[in-house]
């Protein structure tokens, strides 16, 4: 039985790679923005804790002497099924989707949530209740009907429900007797040109097939293939198709840790970020996403010029994200502030060059690709790759983003010695022998530069940063970026001190020091798989395999994760659903998997 639960992270989450709603397990949508994924809120329960009822966004699906209820996807595929019983054993089952498929030879992603609720046990009697609100002021919409449709109006957005259920009942918010099956159709502002009961299951069928297709394709590992599968769906669903970009969370706001004001809006599209999801994508298979954001990267790049490049951008190639406070929001658990906007498109991290020349880095060599890459984009790259020669010794913000700190992180050179590195095999690939000759010399600088200044030899490993002796998790990728190899003393040594001092359980935190809002309390979830991949890598696979299956083991109900983990209690938090934790459970199932060979 589940109790009325103050706002967590059990949310099951539906979208198209347009729009993308998160759904509580008792059938209400607690986050959406619209028209796109970097919308406004226009249902924003998660984040409305402590707000007055008559001022909370809602989109409910209520059973009346609420017993308990069951949620579970449809076997691979984003459709989300919920469960509602009642005490005397009357049910309903809620079926929610986005639409998504080919149609008139292109793909069909409406910004559009279909929700189907059917009656499986007796007549339960239920209550719908819609309140949408819009934009900074969270207003409510002003509400029109016609004969099968009720308009839901904002300043900027009119959003229209097209339903077979009795509009009486919707605009009352009266409960009724649930007798046969009903369809509610949010979506644009337009008519439904066939009957709403028609239009859904067609679409559910269609959306179905399609996501089943997709998955059909996927290159899994042997063990844990619905953990690969839901984390591959779910980082798909954070892809924006249109552009290409990948967001890094569908949230913004959700702490880190209970009140500890480490909340950000995760929105957008980091470079770094969308590298490690295509990257874990590509493992699969999955090109059809790599393709895409090449193209976002290529539009980041040509702005550029060869000069700076910011970590992070709008989802529609958007250079400012200007932060603002949205004060009418309580906040994740009434733990303000909410952000809207994040200004980490404003600094300087340098590691952003390697990410984009490794994101593109196997275009050149892979045959399956629509448009491989050529002799023009090696041109520009190149310019990325001087850019990281010419900052790999200057401070930056780090990955870690630190806001009032800036210093030669350790990580940072070493993304700028990957993109020197792997331009010299891109030049040796295109018989290019005196740019790979240069961009070997080049590597080789940057490499001996990190080796003797950021190595610690009365640590036994490399700091985080220059002139410090703090230990960073990043530096678990030495070796999975190829510096050193797994069996190095200078890899196995940064590995114990990382362990030391960063390890809390079988959870990693990203770094221990106090920083511009004192000492992280959580662990950082793909730290942590960083840690499992390292321990693979060493040959330590049992030990692996351990901490992996604690970490399957903190995902919620829908094998899904957020950003951060309390060691001490197990909870989420952080924002959700966070790509970094999925592409974890990905590389590290693919890593320690058994061959398929072993199946035979």
């Amino acid at each position: 039985m589940i109790r009325e639960p103050e706002s967590n992270l059990d949310l099951g989450v539906v979208g198209n790679c347009a729009f993308a709603a998160l759904i509580d397990r008792r059938a209400s949508v607690a986050w959406a923005c619209m028209p796109r994924l970097d919308g406004d809120p226009v249902f924003a329960g998660l984040l409305e804790g402590g707000s007055p009822e008559d001022e909370r966004s809602r989109f409910d699906i209520e059973i009346e002497g609420f017993d308990r209820s069951r949620q579970a996807y449809v076997e691979n595929t984003p459709v989300l099924v919920t469960s509602l019983r009642d005490r005397e054993g009357r049910a309903l089952e809620v079926t929610d989707f986005a639409p998504r498929f080919s149609q008139f030879g292109r793909r069909f992603r409406p910004m559009a949530l279909v929700r189907v609720l059917r009656p499986v046990e007796g007549q339960p009697r239920i209550r719908i209740r819609i309140r949408p609100r819009f934009g900074d002021a969270r207003r409510a919409a002003e509400v029109t009907h016609g004969s099968n449709h009720i308009r839901y109006v904002g300043s900027d957005l009119a959003v229209r429900l097209t339903t077979d259920a009795p509009l009486a009942y919707i605009l009352d918010e009266s409960w009724f007797y649930l007798e046969e099956p009903v369809t509610l159709f949010l979506g644009p502002d337009e008519s439904l040109t066939r009957p709403v009961a028609e239009t859904g299951q067609d679409f559910l069928s269609a959306t179905t097939d399609h996501w089943r297709e997709w998955v059909r394709h996927l290159h899994v590992p042997l063990e844990w293939q619905e953990a690969v599968i839901r984390a591959a769906i779910t980082l798909k669903l954070c892809w924006f198709e249109e552009t290409g970009a990948i967001i890094a969370a569908m949230t913004t706001s959700v702490p880190e840790a209970p009140h500890s004001g480490r909340n950000w809006d995760y929105r957008y599209c980091w470079v770094r970020d969308a590298y490690y999801v295509i990257r874990a994508l590509n493992e699969l298979g999955a090109v059809d996403i790599l393709e895409s954001y090449l193209r976002y990267v290529r539009n980041l790049v040509g702005a550029a010029g060869g000069g700076h490049i910011q970590p992070v951008s709008g989802i529609d190639l958007r250079q400012s994200l200007p932060e603002r406070t949205a004060d009418q929001l309580p906040g994740y658990r009434g733990m303000g502030p909410v952000r809207f906007g994040n200004d980490a498109w404003r600094h300087v991290q340098h590691d952003v060059y390697g990410q984009v020349v490794l994101s593109n880095a196997q275009a050149f060599f892979d045959r399956r690709l629509i448009r491989p890459m050529d002799e023009r984009d090696f041109a520009r790259l190149e310019q990325v790759g001087e850019r990281a020669f010419r900052v790999h010794r200057e401070p930056d913000a780090g990955l870690w983003e630190l806001r009032t700190k800036a210093r030669v992180h350790t990580y940072s050179s070493l993304m700028c010695w990957a993109a020197c590195d792997r331009l010299a095999n891109i030049a040796a690939h295109l018989g290019r022998a005196e740019r790979a000759a240069h961009w070997r010399e080049r590597a080789g600088e940057i490499r001996d530069f990190i080796e003797e200044e950021a190595w610690n030899p009365r640590m036994d490993c490399y700091t985080g940063a220059l002139g410090v002796e703090d230990v960073d998790a990043s530096l678990l990728l030495l070796s999975d970026l190829g510096f050193h190899e797994a069996g190095h003393p200078r890899f196995r040594g940064t590995v114990k001190a990382i362990e030391s001092n960063l390890l809390r359980g079988r959870h990693m935190f990203r770094y221990a020091m106090e920083d511009d809002f004192g000492r992280p309390r959580t662990a950082f979830n793909i730290c942590t798989f960083w840690y499992i991949d390292a321990l693979a890598a060493m040959g330590e696979s049992e030990r692996a395999r351990e901490h992996f299956e604690e970490m399957l083991a903190r995902r919620n109900h829908l094998g899904l994760l957020s950003e951060d983990i309390d060691p001490a209690t197990g909870e989420l938090w952080g924002n959700y659903p966070q790509t970094y934790s999925l592409v974890g459970i990905i590389n590290s199932a693919v890593r320690l998997s058994r061959p398929w060979t072993f199946a035979r």
